[in-house]
């Protein structure tokens, strides 16, 4: 399947928000029930309150839920279209998630938890991704289990896991909410300069804390 160029949401809204129209979270929003199209290479902020449907919205994007109003195009097709041959595809070669949760397997090591997705996409070579860990400033927990490790150190091992993977678009979920300023910046360093790589676009959601980059729109959810 080839890449993705744009995403565009054409009057979405989640299924849960239903008869909520009219309501603050709904009617202020620069995102739901709009018409919103996002462009490979974009850096897009979507700034948002506790509640408000932003861990949806990634979900909605990833194709991981589908339990909205509306419809969500890649380069004008209806991902409700996608086979699940095709979300693979797009989750291996277009889309790079990382999700707030983090995902990670606590009884795995950090590197663990990085190579076990390179291995699946031979994206990476040892010495970037020992280059990753090392920027990151978590070359001393490479081989700690992550379960051991602090939220922050977990949030930058899902982030280099993230970027182990070819991708268009980065959609990344309070990527930085556990990071002090310091840590923030080089980790935005790290996602811009592998965006600009590839020309990705940058999509991340945030309630407070956000990654520190040079955004060309911020949106209120």
């Amino acid at each position: 399947m080839k890449g993705i160029g744009t995403i565009a949401l054409r009057e979405v809204l989640p299924s849960v928000f239903a008869g909520m129209e009219q309501e603050t979270t709904v009617a202020q929003s620069q995102v739901w029930l709009r018409n919103l199209e996002l462009t490979r290479g974009c850096r897009v902020l979507v700034s948002a309150e506790s509640g408000t449907g932003k861990s949806s919205l990634v979900s909605f994007l990833y194709g991981r839920r589908s339990d909205y109003m509306g419809a969500i195009h890649f380069d004008g097709r209806d991902v409700r279209s996608f086979s699940v041959g095709e979300w693979c595809s797009l989750r291996t070669f277009s889309l790079a998630l990382l999700p707030q949760e983090l995902s990670l397997f606590p009884e795995l090591t950090a590197m663990e938890n990085v190579v076990i997705k390179n291995r699946l996409t031979s994206h990476r070579s040892a010495s970037w991704i020992a280059g990753a860990f090392e920027a990151l400033g978590i070359a001393d927990k490479a081989h700690v289990a992550a379960g051991r490790m602090s939220v922050g150190q977990q949030q930058r091992v899902a982030i280099i896991r993230a970027l182990c993977q070819p991708f268009d678009f980065l959609l990344f979920d309070e990527p930085v909410s556990h990071l002090d300023s310091r840590n923030n910046s080089v980790v935005a360093e790290l996602v811009e300069r592998e965006a600009t790589a590839c020309g990705a676009g940058v999509i991340v959601t945030s309630v407070g804390n956000h990654l520190d980059m040079d955004y060309n729109q911020i949106i209120k959810l």
